[in-house]
């Protein structure tokens, strides 16, 4: 049975636990957990509180009595918020879905009974749309995660800032090199098997590095456009916040320098380190000097930690070639973006 047929037959969902990792976001949980609730299909719904200090807690307890509440002692940032929640569910299934996601009806089998007819499958993303205009793709997945030689990330639907509308292009079912944090479905098993999330990345970029993680050790990443979800994006960080520039600048050198293979590694690292000065040089003519900043403590913070960064290297063995994993462009994204003018992800002629 192939990918499409396994995903319209669905599962039940009784053996997954949808986990929403929360901060000080309580005005997002009463606007979207409704939706989740209702398209739950039979899963666990929790909530995984990082100590906010908002009214998060009493809202659930008054509005929300079904929602399963996990309390941690503090605010442990995205990723190791998700790996201290994630270790208290022994579902055989997690959702790990951002608290300004809409679900839709339906949602969730289609991902569900992909799994299920695909054993090697341990992680997939629904078609993400914008919450704001939901005919356009959202910057965070759009249809399916993409990474260049350099490992810049991207999305069908979505080149930098360039957004396409959703005209059933990407209805498809296929293997991505990686799915979005802000919805994705994961085998309980290969999460334990990889340790979750990089904790020093603290949030951005930590999905992308699961998920070349899951690659190289055999296991296989998809999208599916049966299943869509609305998100809202820059819940936590706004995409202009120098402290989004800092961890994404910082996360981009250590995703590259973790997963790359030993042949992939030293030209690419070379290029990204010219990229981030005249991205740092960009900034710096437009005024922007808190995100000028921004760029230098990233290369600052990744030196520093250079020898953290060889640990958790020698400990992914062993690293794929860019021909031997789905969903990388085997160019420079920058080049064919900027220099080339490609805006739309069909012009980059992939698989």
């Amino acid at each position: 049975m192939g990918p499409n047929a396994a995903a319209s037959v669905g599962a039940a969902c009784t053996d997954v636990a949808i986990v929403i990792l929360n901060w000080n976001g309580a005005g997002f949980l009463a606007r979207f957990l409704p939706s989740v609730l209702a398209h739950a299909d039979g899963a666990r719904v929790i909530v995984a509180d990082n100590a906010s200090t908002d009214d998060s807690i009493e809202l659930l307890a008054r509005d929300f009595p079904t929602v399963e509440l996990l309390l941690l002692e503090r605010n442990f940032g995205f990723c190791e918020g998700y790996n201290q929640a994630l270790a208290q569910v022994d579902s055989p299934f997690f959702v790990l879905l951002n608290s300004d996601v809409e679900v839709t009806l339906g949602w969730l089998r289609p991902l569900r009974g992909l799994l299920e007819a695909h054993p090697r499958i341990a992680a997939v993303q629904p078609k993400i749309l914008a919450h704001a205009d939901p005919t356009l793709f959202e910057h965070a997945g759009g249809g399916g995660g993409y990474l260049d030689r350099l490992a810049y990330p991207f999305c069908r639907g979505r080149l930098f800032d360039t957004l396409e509308k959703d005209l059933g292009q990407y209805d498809d079912a296929r293997a991505v090199a990686w799915a979005s944090g802000a919805c994705m479905l994961v085998r309980r098993a290969a999460w334990l098997e990889l340790g979750g999330f990089e904790p020093a990345f603290f949030a951005h970029m930590e999905e992308i590095d699961f998920c070349w993680r899951l690659q190289n050790a055999g296991h296989e990443v998809w999208y599916h456009g049966g299943s869509a979800v609305h998100h809202v994006g820059g819940g936590t960080l706004p995409k202009t916040n120098p402290r989004k520039t800092y961890l994404n600048f910082r996360n981009g050198l250590a995703l590259l320098f973790k997963n790359a293979a030993p042949s992939e590694l030293l030209a690419p690292m070379f290029q990204r380190l010219v990229l981030d000065g005249v991205a740092g040089l960009r900034f710096l003519a437009a005024g922007e000097f808190a995100n000028f900043w921004a760029v230098l403590r990233a290369h600052f913070s990744f030196y520093g930690k250079l020898s953290y960064w060889r640990q958790r290297r020698a400990a992914a063995q062993p690293h794929l070639r860019v021909r031997e994993r789905a969903g990388v462009y085997d160019g420079s994204l920058v080049w064919a973006y900027f220099a080339r003018g490609k805006r739309r992800f069909s012009e980059l002629r992939l698989r």
